[in-house]
């Protein structure tokens, strides 16, 4: 039976057949995604359906046609998705740079030295005797090739970094449109609120101005007291103030939604009026598994732990050796007539080498065991993201049903008080009630219906959220 000698080659061979063999091994055990103990339906929702209106394009959702015009300009030219779609082509960048970690670096040199030694030392009088010259010349022309072997999977996590980040960036894309989207139809319900409390401000400004007059012909008659002028007339300034209030407030509101869309400050264009806006109640929330696949920012925090993994990944194979391979070749000689004189003025040479980090300061481990802990704090920031968007679900689903309910209330008591409004007047023309029973009622009566406004808006929003927080918007 013959034996194979234990000779240097043989070692060497085995050496890096053993390495071959460890390098499709991850050193650093990842982690795997959280199992939360996640409800069946939310707490506030009616009943359990896993339709959910996250699937809806914006488009589909919402239908009146100015807001659809404002969404279409904020989508295009809202400044913070300009800025996450230039984040997106960072991170696409530094993917590209990162998949050619595996690849060796190349480089092509060309150089000229010309060298004069001493006249006294032992190089200038060996160029004196043997060459006859007091100076020589070096022509170089070489390209190195360098290559580092993934062993420990270093390059390899480093990529899966790189590829994490990149997901990472589209989904902030989308968690800030969701956002704009949620932003400027809101914005656009404020309006048209704003729109609707200044036309009720102004027709209880116009019914006080007429109670006035004819308290003032009452007054002159001797039918009543300057007291029943005085408040009739404060009753009329109060509504007399609420218009520039709402007037500036559809400004700023105007303004912040050109803001939103790309363009400067001015006017925006809607129609119709916020009570006749027929909006159904939307209460498909779907299940809470679902957010961990629609929601932007929960999916943000679900790629963070694969950035986490390999970070660890990477800076625990740093306190590894590290095996690399360097070759350089070319044409080189002293005389630049003999330069391109090939065979003779070839030459090559390599070297492969294992480099161990020994000690530096601690500075490796150190960055290994940061890794770790903030990996561990990515684990804890994603479960409570995910609290936080099951949250936020629920809390819209709630709302949304208890402003309709809400709402409902309102309206009745908006038409009982335009009644009462209109019968004290009449009553107080006929003098069979006094100017207080009409400021009382004109007073409820614009409450009522600066309330009914602001509870529509609500609804309103309530819808917005809810299809904000169930992920939709981005599509």
């Amino acid at each position: 039976m013959t034996t194979l000698k234990n000779t240097p080659r043989r070692r060497l061979a085995l050496g890096l057949a053993t390495l071959l063999v460890v390098a499709s091994c991850n050193v650093a055990k990842n982690i795997p995604l959280p199992t939360l103990p996640l409800p069946a339906t939310y707490r506030t929702a009616p009943t359990a359906d896993t339709a959910s209106i996250a699937g809806l394009p914006w488009r589909s959702f919402f239908t009146e046609p100015a807001l659809q015009q404002l969404l279409d300009s904020a989508t295009v030219r809202n400044n913070d998705l300009q800025l996450a779609l230039r984040n997106i082509a960072s991170a696409e960048a530094t993917l590209k740079q990162a998949r050619w970690g595996n690849i060796p670096a190349v480089s092509l040199q060309a150089g000229v030295t010309t060298n004069r030694p001493s006249g006294n030392s032992l190089n200038g009088i060996s160029l004196s005797q043997f060459l006859g010259t007091k100076h020589i010349e070096d022509y170089n022309l070489a390209a190195a090739v360098s290559w580092e072997a993934d062993i420990w999977g270093k390059i390899r996590n480093r990529t899966a970094e790189a590829g994490a980040a990149y997901l990472q960036s589209q989904e902030a894309r989308k968690a800030v449109q969701t956002q704009v989207v949620a932003q400027v139809a809101q914005g656009y319900y404020n309006l048209l609120l704003l729109d609707t409390q200044l036309a009720v401000a102004r027709r209880n400004f116009a019914l006080t101005d007429s109670t006035l007059r004819f308290t003032r012909l009452q007054f002159t008659a001797g039918l009543v007291t300057a007291l029943a002028v005085q408040q009739v007339e404060a009753q009329r300034l109060l509504a007399a103030g609420l218009i520039p209030q709402f007037e500036q407030g559809i400004t700023v509101q105007e303004n912040a939604l050109s803001i939103l869309a790309g363009r400067l400050p001015g006017g925006i264009s809607r129609s119709g009026n916020l009570l006749a806006l027929q909006v159904p109640v939307v209460a498909a929330a779907g299940v809470p598994a679902a957010l961990l696949a629609r929601r932007p920012d929960v999916r943000t925090a679900e790629l963070a732990l694969d950035r986490a993994n390999a970070a660890v990944g990477y800076t625990k194979a740093a306190l590894y050796p590290t095996l690399s391979i360097t070759a350089q070749g070319g044409l080189n000689a002293f005389q630049a007539s003999n330069w391109f004189t090939v065979p003779a003025s070839l030459f090559g040479t390599a070297f492969a080498g294992l480099a161990q980090p020994l000690l530096q300061r601690r500075a490796l481990r150190t960055q290994y065991e940061l890794a770790q802990l903030d990996r561990e704090r990515t684990v804890i920031q994603f479960r409570q993201q995910v609290l936080v968007a099951v949250g936020e679900v629920s809390d819209a689903l709630g709302q949304v049903a208890r402003t309709q309910t809400q709402q409902t209330i309102a309206t009745d008591r908006v038409r009982a008080l335009r009644l009462a409004t209109t019968s004290a007047g009449q009553l107080f023309r006929s003098g069979l009630a006094s100017y207080l029973e009409v400021i009382t009622a004109q007073s409820n009566a614009l409450q009522s219906e600066l309330e009914l406004a602001s509870l529509k808006r609500s609804q309103l929003e309530a819808n917005v959220e809810l299809y904000r927080a169930v992920g939709g918007g981005w599509q």
